[in-house]
């Protein structure tokens, strides 16, 4: 039977590092701050911005939050943005998606500057990200590196296969591992006999979005199984992209739904705010 990878002790491990760094730095007068817009009244959004503020309050850093009405247009927004990217005490600006439909998306997250940009959206960082030389890294998968360097486990060498091409996962999770040396294939909706191909998986990274859409066919003897999906059931239960009974008998380690990759999203936006107020304040630690 697998290992089950704790993302919450992982991410309370994280948690605990970040707040003794805040701390430091606030001996030396200098204290990050994350700004959080939200727009509209989506409660899925009220939830993780809360909790974004909680992690803040639980490492020490200050929290800002910015609720704007759903009739908000993109110019307003855009405005305000404007006004947080010339603040200079703002670390990193965060603009809580989905926004309404009549806002430009785009434009929001190209308007954040790259320096500031805690999610790693800004098409900079995603170039800088596919060179080796960002500094400031996609939250979800910077977190799944973190929990295999938890676990031990060194990519370099491994086979990575990862279902899922989106630009929020897959695509940079594909960089990151190619950064430490691993071979990475991405698999998606028009791939041929995604069974064979994941059965080769040393690292099998799951981020489709359907529920239990990774069987125990898929999955090979040993393999380190990530599973990125939070799927709610008719039932009301959670659930990931993993069958999770079934692959858990066939894995060597594997990451629970809830408690494994979610935890890690929101640890990680705090260890780039972290880095991005230290590359403001060209502070070295």
């Amino acid at each position: 039977m697998a290992k089950l990878i704790d993302g919450k002790a992982i991410r309370e491990f994280n948690l605990d590092k970040i707040a003794s760094e805040v701390a430091q730095l606030k001996e030396k007068g200098v204290e990050p701050a994350l700004a959080v817009i939200i727009v509209g009244s989506d409660p899925a959004s009220r939830v993780y911005v809360n909790n974004k503020k909680t992690a803040c309050e639980r490492v020490g850093m200050r929290s800002l939050e910015f609720a704007m009405p759903e009739e908000t247009t993109t110019e307003e927004l855009l405005a305000l943005i404007d006004k947080l990217n010339a603040d200079a005490s703002v670390s990193g600006i965060l603009c809580q998606l989905p926004v309404p439909k009549h806002i430009d998306k785009n434009a929001v997250l190209r308007r954040i500057r790259p320096e500031k940009d805690v999610d790693c959206f800004h098409p900079e960082n995603v170039g800088l990200l596919s060179t080796g030389m960002g500094k400031l890294m996609p939250c979800t998968p910077m977190g799944m590196m973190k929990m295999l360097e938890y676990e031990g486990i060194d990519p370099a060498g491994k086979h990575c296969v990862i279902i899922g091409r989106s630009d929020i996962v897959g695509k940079p999770m594909a960089m990151l591992m190619l950064s430490k040396s691993a071979t990475v294939t991405i698999c998606h909706s028009k791939t041929a006999d995604l069974p064979s191909i994941t059965r080769q998986a040393d690292i099998l990274v799951a981020a489709v979005g359907i529920p239990n859409f990774v069987t125990e066919d898929m999955v090979g003897e040993g393999a380190i199984v990530l599973d990125v999906g939070i799927n709610r059931l008719e039932s009301g239960k959670l659930c990931g992209d993993v069958d999770f009974e079934a692959v858990k008998e066939k894995a060597s380690m594997i990451t629970p739904v809830p408690g494994g990759v979610g935890p890690m999203t929101i640890a990680m936006l705090m260890q780039n705010t972290l880095t991005a107020c230290k590359e403001q304040n060209n502070i070295l630690m």
